[in-house]
């Protein structure tokens, strides 16, 4: 036996071994038929699921034992075999009723044995022949048998066109079948012999093994070629009409399949790496579990989820769905903190945050009120208007603690693209939410306070006006249903409590300003700037650098010397920044082991922050022609010098100090009206026709524009003109009118505050603004004296020293 190490396939070739894809050529197995004759017992090898035919080599593997035992011994014997079918393949162990009687006499060429322990044998059929009568069954069947010789055709030609058409329809099966090799069309095409070809094509063909016994039992050529042709011609309406199917299918299935396959292999090695599209939608669909949502909501989102399962994970737009999904589970839909309205509760939490701002804090306690008594999360719109560092938005905060709501803070200031608002489609790349709803998702509830900070900074770009997209987000009405082009529905914000802050409300459009309740902050006065430091600014500053509360000491003198020495603004953002340098400074000492002086004094003050250098205003004032002026800027109330000189000319007006246009015009209707009243005034037509008369605002770098200017620019005049002083300490704002009447100004709170910081006694005002005196509160005005005029004649009998 020969192993299967040791087996060369050239000389199985050699020896007549092809299988279906090689051409057959009896020629190198001219075996001696005389042989089979002499043979009088035939041993049987029952196969499965086959049929042989006469003139075909086939390789038959067998796993029974009888089987093998039988192929052994015939090759070593050199006996021929014959090859009967089993009617039922499932019989482990025929016997004689399972078997068919009609089989084919073979020849071994070849045995190779296989590593499982099986066989394989190359067998070459030669006759056709039926059992007679079995011998022996132990330990493998043995037979007399009888040849049976094939009826030759009357009609030759008949039977060789029919071969010829099997031929040719073998060719199409072969072409039309993807599980045939094509070498087999190089094998038909090279069988010459009609007999060997029907043989070949019976053996090979997709026929029924049962189909194919009836075949082999055929003895008439003629009739076993007709069957087969039939046969075949079956075979191929059925190939084609597959065909025909698959070609009407094969470019849709073909990508689909591919898609799903190549589909297939990233789920399997992104399920290796720990996650992939299922694992996403799992997670999406989990989260969608945990959200008390409306009907309306819950609908869309299954609709997207269905429309994420449809797109290819691969693919741009998967990404782009999987990142909405995940921005629509993150937001709170229907989740709120409960509102906790203490108003008990919520003014110690003010009072304890910030000092003074009682009117502020009485209108924030009064919508709590009337949101606890409405019982109803619709908030109103509240506008902190002030100069910075007066705690607008720290306000906005302790708002928040006070109702037990969350805080989000937006910065609006710089913000020029409206998309910034309502967000971009979700179609463009690196689409984003607008800012609202971020805020919205950040913390993680419906009804946050929300403070937009610097509103009145709010540009206007070449994409949109933001300020135009806060209207529907800042109108209680319109709110509850806010459409986000990225979430592409709306979305309830009628529960958001929104604070707005703003240093100025000119740069507010109309529309939005009238959308909101304006609460002004004008600042603060020395007392509490001294109150908050020693409450707030101190601790916090000792903190942040590492110190304790013994560290260092600020009493109330080095305090108020600071302010009043070292800051000029209505709130407490530069003094905080001066207490911090302090602070700094004993963080050095402690860290270079220095001693110092724990009581901070007001000289070590000035070497620590620097050599102050405060306006006098008696020695700014000690001549004719300056007056002080009060006015109003974005970072609260100021005062401004106006000086006035007169020189030899010819009745000119010059104007300097960077001053805008309003500004300009006070001056020229101030000299008109010295002009017409200069009978009135004491001043000769002599002076007024041969002075010029220059005014200038100092500070030029600064520009300064407004009406406000009027009544101090025209005293300043008239003391220039007259040559008398302005009475020291005292300052004055309103507008002229060409016939000398004062009207009234805005801003007078914070005017009125930067005097007292500026050690300003006395001003004057018109009387018209004595309503926005009267709403001031009197503690800040306890050591100014404010007078109330309604002409300019009275402002010169105030000012002017006789």
């Amino acid at each position: 036996m020969t192993e299967f190490e040791d087996i060369n396939f050239e000389d199985i070739l050699g020896d007549g071994f092809n299988i279906v894809a090689e051409e057959i050529n009896l020629s190198d197995l001219d075996i001696d038929n005389e042989k089979s004759s002499e043979q009088n017992i035939f041993p049987i090898l029952p196969v499965r699921n086959m049929v042989m035919f006469p003139n075909v080599v086939i390789p038959i593997t067998a796993g029974r034992k009888t089987s093998i035992q039988l192929l052994e011994e015939a090759q070593q014997n050199g006996d021929y075999i014959g090859i009967v079918s089993q009617k039922s393949s499932d019989v482990e162990q025929p016997t004689e009723k399972d078997l068919y009687h009609t089989g084919t006499l073979a020849k071994i060429i070849k045995i190779i044995k296989l590593p499982e322990g099986n066989i394989t044998a190359i067998t070459k059929g030669f006759h056709r022949f039926k059992v007679k009568k079995i011998i022996e069954s132990q330990p493998y069947f043995k037979a007399e048998i009888t040849k049976l010789k094939d009826t030759k055709p009357k009609n030759k030609e008949e039977y060789e066109a029919l071969l010829e058409n099997i031929k040719d329809l073998a060719l199409k099966i072969i072409e039309l079948d993807p599980n045939i090799p094509n070498a087999a069309n190089f094998a038909i095409k090279n069988i010459s012999n009609n007999e060997d070809l029907l043989n070949f094509v019976s053996t090979n063909a997709n026929f029924p093994y049962l189909e194919k016994q009836k075949l082999l039992e055929e003895k008439s050529l003629m009739e076993r070629a007709k069957k087969c042709y039939e046969m075949m011609h079956e075979d191929f309406r059925k190939l084609e009409l597959r065909n025909q199917i698959h070609q009407k299918t094969s470019k849709d299935l073909d990508k689909q399949q591919r898609e799903y396959f190549l589909n297939q292999q990233i789920r399997t090695i992104q399920d290796e790496l720990g996650g992939g599209p299922e694992s996403d939608i799992e997670d999406l669909l989990k989260k969608g579990q945990d959200k008390n949502w409306k009907p309306e909501v819950e609908e869309h989102f299954q609709k997207e989820i269905a429309r994420l399962q449809r797109q290819n994970p691969n693919s741009p737009d998967y990404n782009v769905q999987r990142n909405y999904l995940d921005f629509f589970t993150d937001l709170p839909w229907e989740t709120f903190t409960k509102d906790t309205f203490d108003i008990e509760k919520a003014e110690k939490v003010l009072d304890k945050a910030h000092f003074g701002l009682e009117d502020i804090k009485k209108r924030i306690l009064e919508h709590m009120a009337v949101l606890k008594l409405k019982n109803n999360m619709k908030s109103p719109i509240l506008l902190l208007v002030g100069p910075p560092g007066v705690g607008k938005t720290s306000l906005g905060k302790s708002v928040a603690d006070a109702l037990g709501r969350k805080y989000v803070r937006v910065s609006l200031g710089g913000l020029h693209d409206e998309s910034e608002i309502r967000g971009h489609r979700k179609t463009y790349i690196g689409a984003m939410a607008g800012r609202i709803l971020q805020s919205i998702k950040k913390a993680g509830t419906s009804n946050p306070v929300i403070v937009l900070d610097e509103i009145d900074k709010v540009g206007k770009g070449m994409h949109g006006d933001p300020s135009s997209a806060l209207l529907e987000v800042l109108d209680p009405e319109q709110n509850s249903s806010f459409y986000d082009n990225f979430l592409e529905m709306g979305y309830d914000l009628s529960k958001v409590m929104f604070l707005a802050t703003a240093n100025s409300l000119s740069t507010i459009q109309t529309p939005l300003l009238d959308r909101m309740e304006i609460i002004q902050i004008a600042g603060y006065t020395l007392e509490e700037k001294i109150e908050i430091a020693k409450r707030h600014l101190i601790k916090k500053q000792q903190e942040e650098n590492g110190l304790t509360a013994k560290s260092f000491k600020l009493g109330n003198p080095e305090l108020k010397h600071i302010i009043e020495a070292h800051t000029s603004e209505s709130g407490v953002r530069t003094l905080e920044k001066r207490i911090a340098a302090i602070a700094r400074w004993v963080a050095l000492q402690t860290a270079l082991a220095r001693e110092y002086d724990a009581k901070i004094t007001v000289d070590k003050v000035d070497e620590i922050l620097g050599v102050p250098r405060p306006k006098s205003l008696s020695e700014l004032t000690d001549v004719p022609g300056v007056v002080t002026g009060l006015a109003w800027t974005s970072v609260g109330g100021d005062i401004l010098f106006i000086e006035s000189i007169t020189s030899n000319g010819k009745g000119n007006l010059t104007m300097t100090g960077n001053l805008g246009t309003v500004m300009k015009e006070s001056a020229t209707i101030a000299l008109e009206y010295i002009k017409a009243k200069h009978e009135d005034l004491g001043i000769s037509e002599d002076d007024l026709e041969k002075k010029n008369i220059h005014v200038h605002v100092p500070e030029g770098a600064t520009p300064k524009d407004g009406p406000s200017a009027g009544i101090a620019m025209l005293t300043s005049m008239v003391s220039s003109f007259k040559n008398k002083k302005v009475k020291p300490h005292l300052a004055m704002t309103g507008e002229i009118t060409l016939r000398g009447k004062v009207l009234p100004v805005g801003g007078i709170k914070e005017k009125l505050l930067a005097a007292t910081r500026a050690g300003i006694k006395e001003v004057i005002l018109c009387e018209a603004n004595r309503k926005d005196v009267e709403e001031i509160k009197q503690d800040y005005l306890k050591n100014l004296k404010v007078n109330y005029v309604s002409w300019m004649k009275e402002v010169l009998e105030l000012a002017i020293e006789k």
